[in-house]
């Protein structure tokens, strides 16, 4: 979808045509089904001979806005809005995926996602290969003849690793693969994985797009051969996000670019602070000197994120003391809110995992997973510095 303005432009005025009223602000579609004029015009809709919304399994006005701003955002041609972040996932993989394919991911993934592809898609005889982080150069050999897709979320969740987008891109390309990466952590402003070799872009909206912890959502973009695939699959098992979810998500990208620029301040003022905390192992924040994928970060997002992981000294019962602590931040699963989280992984979003799999990717007893909302900088480190000093 071509650019016309800036990216903050973008997000305020790409709206759906306005109606008779003249709305200045796009009105709420809540309704399950559209009407027809005459038995031609039902006929010519459903097959597909005109561009109409039908029916809001398959498309509403309120999501098609929705979809438009994320696409433009992201460089993309077209999309499809989900009901869920994981929903997104679940349906890009099934829509594009057949029996006997086999997947290569990066092995730090959110904990849900590493339960689909290993415990649901092998169901359907689909095979999942996991390369480390840190060791892009090994995805070669580990492609097959029956390799179609090459996954990957960066910065990573929980560890905030950063993957390098031009070397997945490359080799994607070299091996003909398609390139599939969660952008969820980043978001559209910090980084375009599609200037990059993305095929795909896949986002829990539920997180920074929303913005404000309200309501779950899920968007895939990315080409429009691709995604006529993807959608052919939704509006057929039905995981279509609401209207209502879709207006709420398209009012919060209007204040995306203003929310994240906070976000991403004082979540590198609060990584600062903890670098030289005195209870604390190590920190990881992509735009830390410090973080080990940081000049990769440097160059392929804006800023940061609001996300940010450390080690608590002490294991899992300094950890737990942290945790009961905390007075002013949010103990929650979620991220991207305005209210700061504190999140344990090894107990909540990556418990499914074995403590093996967790250790290998860097998920200890003691790790905190923060995200930095948009409360005073002050008020956060001093809940912090507090928690810490139990």
């Amino acid at each position: 979808m071509k650019k016309r303005y800036e990216f903050e432009t973008e997000a305020i005025r790409t709206q759906i045509e306005r109606t008779k009223f003249l709305e200045h602000s796009a009105p709420i579609y809540m309704t399950s089904s559209f009407v027809f004029e005459d038995a031609e015009d039902m006929r010519a809709s459903f097959a597909e001979e005109k561009d109409r919304n039908v029916y809001s399994r398959y498309s509403n006005p309120n999501s098609s806005e929705f979809i438009d701003k994320v696409c433009k955002m992201e460089g993309a041609e077209a999309g499809f809005a989900f009901s869920s972040g994981m929903a997104a996932v679940f349906s890009t993989f099934a829509a594009l995926l057949n029996s006997g394919d086999h997947v290569i991911s990066a092995r730090s993934i959110f904990g849900s996602t590493h339960t689909l592809l290993t415990q649901f898609l092998p169901k359907w005889n689909i095979s999942t290969s996991y390369f480390e982080i840190d060791a892009l150069d090994e995805i070669d050999a580990m492609v097959g003849p029956n390799t179609k897709v090459l996954y990957a979320e960066t910065p990573t969740n929980p560890g905030v690793d950063v993957l390098d987008l031009e070397v997945l891109g490359a080799i994607a390309k070299k091996h003909n693969l398609l390139l599939i990466i969660d952008n969820c952590f980043a978001s559209p402003y910090l980084q375009q994985p599609i200037k990059f070799g993305a095929d795909l872009v896949i986002h829990s909206g539920t997180k920074l797009m929303d913005g404000q912890g309200r309501v779950l959502a899920g968007i895939t973009v990315g080409s429009a051969e691709l995604i006529d695939k993807v959608y052919r699959f939704s509006r057929i098992t039905g995981p279509a996000l609401s209207p209502f979810n879709a207006w709420i998500l398209s009012k919060s990208l209007e204040t995306l670019a203003l929310r994240v620029d906070k976000h991403c301040a004082n979540a590198l003022k609060l990584a600062e602070f903890l670098e030289s905390h005195p209870k604390v192992n190590w920190v990881k924040y992509p735009f830390l000197k410090s973080h080990p994928q940081y000049e990769v970060a440097k160059k392929q997002m804006k800023a940061g994120g609001c996300v940010l992981a450390f080690e608590v000294k002490g294991g899992i019962e300094a950890g737990e003391k942290f945790f009961n602590a905390i007075k002013l931040l949010s103990l929650s699963a979620n991220l991207g809110d305005s209210r700061s989280i504190v999140t344990h992984p090894a107990s909540t979003t990556h418990s499914k995992l074995s403590q093996e799999d967790r250790l290998a990717v860097g998920i200890t007893g003691g790790t905190v997973r923060v995200s930095v909302g948009l409360e005073h900088i002050n008020d956060i480190i001093q809940d912090v510095e507090q928690a810490l000093a139990h």
